[in-house]
């Protein structure tokens, strides 16, 4: 199994990629590529390793530049070659830190959309009392049909079962009600199709429920789940600065006695500790992390795409899709 990583890809590339990249290679049995600039790359790669390979791509695409003019402009970009190479058979995935645009259109354009998906989806982990709760789509379609959103319930659900590890997962529609008939005709369609099929269903459920892990995966379409999500990464850094700013002497003493509730807190919000948010809907495993990330989220994301591929979930989305 191969892993293609876009060193060039992120804030922090290429050092941080690489790092990250050294420290996965003694986790996993995984052969990974460092796609990017051969020379700059092997300034943060001394020696040789032997499950560490690099590709050389000159082009490198910015954060800020237009998405579908980007990879027409810069076809041999290191996202793009390394999307190719999972669509020749080269690599069995690609993880990035780069521009989310570029990915999810290098995606469409060179990997390919699996058999009866209309729309690859975005999936993100949050955080919640009973464990982790799978959300998408979190921001790659923001106009979506019911037979989308059904669709991403189906790709949460293997997901959930394969990566996470979770027996029969609890699928539920975001919606401003439990009760049937709330939303808009897009959910109360999307509705109908999850509950007439083979997802174990738990209905509507509203924001707060995601807190209190009354399910296992929510489906929403990209535009409010993008919004959740940024609106969640807003309070967590929220919390840490409050706590990190207004602590004095005699509080610092009692957060002492605290530090391994905090420390359990931290980690449950920092996303560095997810790796990355896998692109699901694709031929290949897309694993995308965030722009900031440093070496501990890359290794991770490296980890979850060596597991989805070892799962062959794409699989079992087209099994399940077919049934």
């Amino acid at each position: 199994m191969r892993i293609a990583v876009d060193a060039m890809g992120g804030d922090n590339a290429p050092s941080e990629i690489v790092k990250g990249v050294l420290e996965a290679s003694l986790e996993v049995k995984e052969n990974i590529v460092l796609v990017g600039r051969k020379s700059e790359i092997e300034e943060y790669l001394p020696g040789s390793h032997p499950n560490i390979t690099i590709h050389d791509a000159r082009e490198v695409i910015g954060m800020d530049e237009s998405p579908v003019f980007a990879i027409k402009k810069k076809p041999e970009s290191s996202i793009a070659v390394a999307c190719k190479m999972v669509r020749r058979r080269q690599a069995d995935a690609v993880v990035t830190a780069g521009n989310t645009g570029v990915m999810l259109a290098a995606g469409i354009t060179f990997i390919g959309r699996l058999r009866g998906i209309e729309r690859p989806a975005i999936a993100c982990l949050l955080p919640s009392k009973l464990g982790n709760v799978l959300l998408l789509d979190a921001g790659a379609n923001v106009d979506c049909k019911p037979s989308q959103l059904f669709q991403f319930g189906i790709m949460g659900k293997v997901y959930a079962e394969e990566v996470l590890g979770v027996q029969n997962p609890r699928v539920g529609l975001l919606n401003i009600g439990e009760e049937e008939g709330k939303g808009n005709r897009l959910t109360d369609k999307a509705a109908e199709l999850l509950s007439s099929s083979a997802v174990n269903f738990c209905g509507n459920i509203e924001g707060r429920d995601i807190i209190l892990g009354k399910c296992d995966v929510v489906v929403c379409d990209g535009f409010v789940g993008n919004s959740l999500l940024k609106f969640g990464e807003g309070i967590a850094e929220f919390i840490i600065d409050e706590i990190r700013q207004n602590a004095g002497f005699v509080n610092k003493i009692g957060l002492l006695f605290l530090k391994g509730l905090f420390r359990n807190l931290l980690k449950k919000i920092d996303y560095a500790e997810y790796g990355g948010a896998p692109l699901l809907g694709l031929e290949g495993v897309s694993i995308i992390c965030h722009g900031r990330s440093k070496s501990k989220a890359i290794k991770n994301a490296i980890k979850i795409a060596s597991r989805a591929s070892s799962h062959h979930i794409n699989d079992r989305i087209e099994e399940e899709l077919h049934k």
